[in-house]
């Protein structure tokens, strides 16, 4: 159950993260809300799985999660540059996450 729950606090990072690309520096009204939403939700199901999983693993598959997803956001929304170097360092990183899982006792 801590897994599922990290892997959706994982998916509320990448929500506020792109939110808050929108709102603008906080200039507009829903996007800014969302944001706040968002980090709350995300906060509040890390803070759960973190009940059972060991602090070191729990925050890197959290800031994973959030990192792969918002970079994968950028390029597909909001024009960011696609080349091979970056595309290589973000499977490093969903290597390593992968290793952590692989390395984490249940």
């Amino acid at each position: 159950m801590a897994w599922i729950l990290l892997i959706f606090a994982g998916l509320f990072e990448i929500v506020w993260a792109t939110a808050m690309k929108q709102s603008h520096g906080f200039s507009r009204l829903w996007p800014s809300i969302i944001t706040v939403i968002g980090m709350i939700v995300s906060f509040g199901l890390l803070t759960w799985a973190m009940r059972t999983l060991p602090l070191g693993t729990a925050y890197m598959i959290w800031t994973g999660i959030g990192a792969v997803g918002a970079f994968v956001i950028g390029m597909l929304f909001f024009g960011e540059s696609v080349s091979m170097m970056r595309i290589a360092a973000a499977l490093l990183i969903v290597s390593g996450l992968v290793l952590m899982k692989l390395a984490t006792p249940s």
